[in-house]
Order: C-alpha cells, then sequence, then structure tokens
C-alpha cells in the first residue's frame, strides 16, 4: 500500500504512539481520522497537523464502549471515506500483581475491577474496532485493507503486569488468527510489539523501576516513537507481510 493512498483510522492517538502514528502518516500523505478518550490531547493534535501533505481529522472515541465506536467510524466515513488502515493503539496500564503477602501476612489482590479495565480496553476495544473497520472494509468492497494491532513484549509475561500482558498475547494471537480469515479478501493483519519506549506511559512509571528497564535493553536506552513509526511504515509499504508480530525492543525481548 502507498501511504499517499491510505484513509486511516488511529486509535488512543492523543499522545504517545498514536500521535506519532497519525502526525507520520499524515506527512506521508496519508488522510487520518484520529481518536482518543483524552479530547485536549486531539485539539493539539489537530493544531500541529496543520500544514502537512495528508490531512488529520479528529473526534473523541472511547474504545470500550461499542455506540462510541460506531459512531466514531459513522463520522470517518463521512469525512474520509472508508478507512482501509486500523492502527489498534489505544491501551493503558493499571500494573499489580495477582496476589501478594506482606510483612504482617495480610495477602493483597489484585482488584476485578482493575484486571477487567486493562483486558476491556486492551483486548476487547482492539477487536470492537477491528471488527467494525474490517465489516466497513467488506462492506465496500474496499481492497487493499490493513489492521495493525499495537502490541507489547510484555505479552510473554511480565511481573506486575498480569493483566497487560494476558491482553497483550491475547492481540497477538488474534492477530495471527484475523490474518488467516481475511487474507481471501486482501486484508492483512499485522502487529508490533514495542519494547520500552520513550512515551507519557514509560515518563509516568516510577523512576528506579524506569531505570531499572532501562538497564535491561541491550541497546542501553529507551526507544524512540519515530523507531516504532519506522515498523509501521514497513508493514503499510510491504503487501507480502501478514500474520506476524514484529518485536521492536533494542533486544529486551522477555521470550
Amino acid at each position: 500500500m502507498r501511504i499517499d493512498t491510505v484513509t486511516a483510522v488511529v486509535t488512543g492517538a492523543a499522545q504517545g504512539l498514536g500521535r506519532c502514528f497519525a502526525l507520520e502518516l499524515a506527512r506521508a500523505g496519508a488522510r487520518v481520522m484520529a481518536g482518543d478518550i483524552q479530547a485536549d490531547g486531539l485539539g493539539t493534535l489537530a493544531e500541529e497537523a496543520r500544514g502537512l501533505a495528508g490531512r488529520v481529522e479528529t473526534m473523541a472515541l472511547d474504545v470500550t464502549q461499542e455506540a462510541s465506536v460506531r459512531g466514531f467510524l459513522g463520522e470517518t466515513a463521512a469525512r474520509l471515506g472508508t478507512p482501509n488502515l486500523l492502527v489498534n493503539n489505544a491501551g493503558i496500564l493499571r500494573d499489580g500483581v495477582l496476589a501478594l503477602r506482606e510483612e504482617d501476612g495480610f495477602v493483597r489482590k489484585m482488584p476485578s475491577v482493575q484486571w477487567k479495565s486493562v483486558i476491556e480496553t486492551n483486548l476487547t476495544g482492539c477487536y470492537v474496532m477491528a471488527r467494525e473497520v474490517v465489516s466497513q472494509m467488506l462492506e465496500n468492497g474496499v481492497s487493499p485493507g490493513l489492521v495493525v494491532n499495537i502490541s507489547s513484549i510484555t505479552g510473554a509475561g511480565n511481573p506486575g503486569q498480569g493483566n497487560y500482558a494476558a491482553a497483550k498475547a491475547g492481540l497477538d494471537a488474534a492477530t495471527r488468527t484475523w490474518a488467516l480469515e481475511l487474507a481471501q479478501y486482501g486484508i492483512r493483519v499485522g502487529a508490533i510489539a514495542p519494547g520500552l519506549i520513550d512515551t507519557p506511559m514509560a515518563q509516568a512509571l516510577d523512576p528506579d523501576e524506569r531505570a531499572g528497564m532501562v538497564a535491561d535493553v541491550p541497546l542501553g536506552r529507551m526507544g524512540r516513537p519515530e523507531e516504532i513509526w519506522a515498523a509501521l511504515r514497513f508493514i503499510v509499504e510491504c503487501d507480502f507481510f501478514t500474520g506476524r508480530v514484529i518485536q521492536v525492543d533494542g533486544g529486551a525481548s522477555y521470550s
């Protein structure tokens, strides 16, 4: 796919990787509908995108609410036409161990709401977005098409992130499954599993925890959002790529 022929939907686009993806796609000539639950960040994104070769439209989006997804995609079709690229980037962290015995003998457990919120955003939200965007592609005869899921090397497992790891591992499996299902329609599905990337999510980590994570990266630093964009660009432009997860992690993969 040539990027200047792309009509893209990018979720989680108000900051971090999603913001980078939206701007870089537009810089390369794509038309982009950027969604996020953080409406303020979308406003500044639209301002920053002015003057680029492509176009960025924005709208509030909550991927955990099907009505919000349907409204967002209806507006996308009205403003830009049927998308032929979905970048499933929206995600949250709610870290915690399954169960922990403290020094006084008290056992602290991960609350169900903490588990469910991550699964609903990071896995179910991606499923709903993919289902609805692909349905639009099929209804309107869009081909080629592409879905790119933003996963994580944490999908291999990481202490304190059982909910996040489960969601990302599920997303990796869904990526491979959807690729097999949709190849017959000319729709590819791939995923990117970043390591520790210098985004607001990483900056919100405890400084000592973040330093320890950086120490485990063979290249000795956090990745940059534009380095993940390079992987996304490869997937978009390589029409023989489908059903695989690319790890971009500075060598720090857990698996």
